[in-house]
């Protein structure tokens, strides 16, 4: 019986929660879009400041700035007024997280903030607070009523907030024209910088990619490979286009069959229109072809047909792409 009643309590919290959060979507207004454009023109850093659990909402919403190129950090209202405070420069933004808009060690700043000249946003529950009427912009992330039964404990607000902060974000990240690549430069670590690599950023270039012409004799061609410590080389026709590649089991196959193979020239024993990917190609999808074809390596070519590198999967293991 009283896990049913556990069960209960927890599908309540969470229709309220998700009721807080749809609750926000008709105050995305003029002020949502004037907070956006201030953050992706902002020349300094956007400044994020909340006490308690709206602190805590307030430090991921920075980190989720941060992550998408908006230089950002996180403020704590009481050690701001013991130095902290220093932090802040004119062309910062700050972004000031109370339901009530009557924290105590929030309005404690205002003055202070007003002076230092920064744009202030306001996430706050109620507009007519002195956090409020102190704010440049103000952004409504009230609740009826919290999650908490005894209607006390910061819920279904802090989730508004964190919701809001989030679209914030988001919203900037449009605004600013930020794109995947940009992403991956601010996650080089971590499983999300390597599902982000690009095939171009691991391949094998210059001289650690032999690229032949049709003509040329096997034999010289293996001491091209060898040279470039490579598994293979990549065939181009009169055009400078790939038209297939010499590998070591290319030799081994003819080899058997043919004892003059090294005199002959490499486009009759090369394996002709081999599989081929675009630098621009992520390098889990390089790693897919490359298990999915049953190949160690695979030559990167351009728009035009043309090789422009060379990936191996030892590459792709030695990135951690696995």
């Amino acid at each position: 019986m009283a896990e049913k009643s556990f069960q209960k309590m927890a599908k309540q919290v969470l229709r309220i929660e998700a009721k807080a959060i749809t609750n926000l979507l008709p105050r995305i207004n003029a002020d949502f879009d004037r907070a956006v454009e201030c953050i992706a023109n902002c020349s300094g850093r956007v400044v994020i400041t909340g006490m308690g659990k709206p602190g805590i909402v307030g430090s991921k919403i920075s980190a989720t700035l941060a992550s998408l190129g908006v230089p950002s950090l996180f403020l704590h209202p009481a050690e701001a007024v013991h130095g902290d405070l220093g932090r802040v420069a004119k062309n910062d933004i700050i972004i000031a997280i109370s339901n009530s808009g009557q924290t105590e060690e929030i309005t404690r700043l205002l003055p202070i903030i007003k002076k230092i000249g920064v744009t202030l946003i306001a996430f706050t529950g109620n507009s007519d607070s002195m956090l409020g009427r102190y704010s440049d912009i103000v952004i409504n992330v009230g609740v009826t009523k919290e999650a908490c039964p005894f209607n006390l404990a910061p819920t279904a607000s802090t989730t508004a907030a964190l919701a809001m902060g989030d679209a914030l974000a988001l919203a900037v990240l449009i605004r600013r024209g930020f794109k995947i690549e940009d992403y991956a430069f601010y996650h080089p670590g971590g499983s999300l910088g390597k599902k982000l690599l690009r095939v171009k950023d691991l391949m094998r270039k210059g001289t650690h990619n032999p690229i032949v012409p049709e003509r040329e004799s096997v034999k010289t061609v293996l001491v091209q490979i060898t040279r470039s410590r490579a598994g293979c080389a990549c065939v181009v026709n009169a055009k400078k286009q790939l038209s297939g590649i010499f590998t070591d089991g290319d030799l081994r196959r003819h080899l058997e069959i043919d004892a003059a193979i090294l005199t002959k020239p490499v486009s009759a024993v090369m394996t002709k229109n081999p599989v081929t990917i675009n630098g621009e190609c992520l390098a889990v999808e390089a790693l897919r072809v490359l298990k999915e074809k049953k190949i160690d390596e695979i030559p990167v070519v351009d728009n035009h047909k043309r090789p422009v590198g060379l990936l191996d999967v030892q590459d792709l293991l030695k990135a951690g792409i696995v």
